[in-house]
């Protein structure tokens, strides 16, 4: 190993930033390219710098950017002050909120708004903009103010904010029991055949790649996940569904759909952004690319929510229209479907 040993700071003054297990099947790689794989929105310059500056640590010591990563190797990015993400700067950003009360309230996030703050996202969260517009939010596990759920950056639709302590274990203990309700409406790549379905596949990181989940079948990693899927309505080349979640992983719906053939139209992390589907014919491909400029991100909403109020007891029940650029493309897939010979 090649070890840097001219740095002024040592482990203790440092702060983690990234911490990354390299799995049994790793081919040796140089650090740099290795940490492009999992590190969101890095550059392989400002890696390179950061092994430079000391930052970049294997086993327990300072390396070099050339430095070729093995399997079982412990990766650590480390920096002299502690992650910006704890660091949250309330933020007069308008939330759309669907319903409030005293322990509560239901919001629509926009496609687009990141959850809470994160490496190369540390302003202009759902998270800056709830601690703006409330005090004293309780923290949930991960120490994030109100959080009960989360939806992905480029997902539109409800999430459920708690504004007391009480009301944020009650939340909790429903999403972890599986006793809320969570209804998306997906298009995918592909003729669905089966009118419903349910998907089961543990969903774990990527060993490959972090920015990544994915599925493990046999349940040997990653943690237990199921998608049910009913066919709302078919277009050919893709197909609209609405999917209901028994568990909550991290990219659950987009994932699911992937494993079993039906990647989500435009979704670019999971190869979505590609023509999928369909003829040859350039004028096809137009058509493909204009639906992808309409919709310039991955094709999923978060229309339904449900959950017992922690106060009343009483059921409650919210839904959201389908935002407007989900919404044209898939008319637009709909006047196609219907002006073409797609079976």
């Amino acid at each position: 190993m090649e070890v840097q040993d001219d740095f002024e700071l040592n482990e203790e003054e440092l702060f983690e930033h990234h911490s990354f297990k390299a799995s049994k099947g790793q081919d040796p790689l140089r650090i740099d390219k290795f940490l492009m794989n999992f590190i969101e929105n890095a550059t392989r310059n400002k890696i390179q710098q950061a092994a430079r500056d000391g930052n970049v640590w294997v086993n327990g010591a300072a390396v070099k950017q050339n430095y070729k990563v093995k399997a079982g190797d412990h990766i650590r990015v480390m920096f002299a002050h502690p992650p910006h993400e704890n660091l949250l700067t309330p933020e007069n950003i308008p939330l759309d909120i669907v319903y409030e009360d005293d322990v509560l309230l239901v919001v629509n996030k926009p496609a687009g708004m990141v959850v809470h703050p994160g490496h190369g996202n540390y302003s202009g969260t759902l998270i800056n903009a709830l601690i703006y517009h409330f005090d004293n939010l309780p923290k949930n596990s991960d120490e994030r103010p109100g959080l009960v759920h989360r939806i992905d950056k480029d997902t539109s639709g409800l999430l459920v904010v708690a504004k007391t302590e009480a009301a944020m274990t009650h939340l909790a203990k429903q999403f972890f029991e599986k006793s809320s309700e969570r209804e998306y409406i997906a298009l995918v790549w592909g003729n669905v055949e089966e009118d419903e379905g349910t998907i089961e596949g543990h969903i774990g990181r990527n060993p490959k790649n972090r920015l990544q989940m994915h599925v493990f079948p046999e349940g040997e990693q990653g943690k237990e996940a199921v998608t049910h899927y009913k066919v709302l309505e078919r277009y050919g080349y893709v197909t609209l569904l609405s999917c209901t979640l028994e568990t909550g992983r991290t990219h659950q719906i987009r994932v699911h759909l992937k494993h079993i053939g039906h990647t989500l139209f435009n979704d670019e992390r999971y190869g979505g952004e590609k023509v999928l589907k369909g003829t040859t014919f350039t004028k096809y491909k137009q058509f493909v690319d204009n639906a992808f400029k309409i919709l310039p991100r991955q094709a999923l909403h978060a229309k339904t929510l449900g959950f017992m109020h922690p106060v009343s007891g009483k059921f409650m029940r919210f839904d959201s229209e389908i935002p407007e650029d989900m919404a044209n493309c898939i008319e637009k897939w709909k006047q196609y479907a219907k002006h073409s010979q797609v079976e």
